[in-house]
């Protein structure tokens, strides 16, 4: 066992892409730090299209969300995310 962090030589995943799913606060944090993000208006625009929603799903490695909109996240884009 170990506490505290240290630091890799290396970088073990240099090249991650982020999407940002979140309210106007969030989206605005994440504008200024250079992320891509995503409002509910962007995802109602998608309308459970699944080949859109597959396309979102492989265009980035990971998604964060605003905890508000963990619930609604099933309701916009459907089963397939």
């Amino acid at each position: 066992r170990f506490s505290g962090a240290f630091k890799l030589r290396s970088v073990p995943r240099p090249n991650l892409k982020c999407c940002v799913l979140g309210n106007a606060a969030h989206c605005e944090q994440a504008d200024r730090i250079g992320v891509d993000h995503m409002s509910v208006e962007d995802l109602k625009k998608l309308n459970k299209n699944k080949k859109l929603v597959k396309k979102l799903a492989k265009r980035y490695d990971f998604f964060m969300a605003s905890d508000n909109m963990i619930k609604q996240i099933p309701r916009l884009l459907g089963p397939g995310l």
